[in-house]
């Protein structure tokens, strides 16, 4: 299945999707949200994380059974 053009995702409907997957590897970010400053853009904000957060994070995104 291809996926949407970038700009017809909807970002309020990212954040939900990235937030849940992030609670499924027990990662927070507290900043995560819409960025209200240019809404034609649709960007999502991550925010700024503690480094221990961001090795989580980058662990979560590793491939199952690969080396970081």
């Amino acid at each position: 299945m291809a996926s949407p053009p970038e700009h017809a995702v909807d970002p309020f409907v990212a954040v939900e999707s990235l937030r849940a997957a992030l609670d499924r590897a027990g990662i927070v970010l507290p900043s995560l949200a819409v960025d209200p400053a240019a809404p034609a853009l649709a960007l999502v904000e991550l925010g700024r994380v503690r480094a221990d957060v961001a090795l989580r994070l980058a662990e979560a995104l590793q491939p199952r059974g690969a080396a970081a």
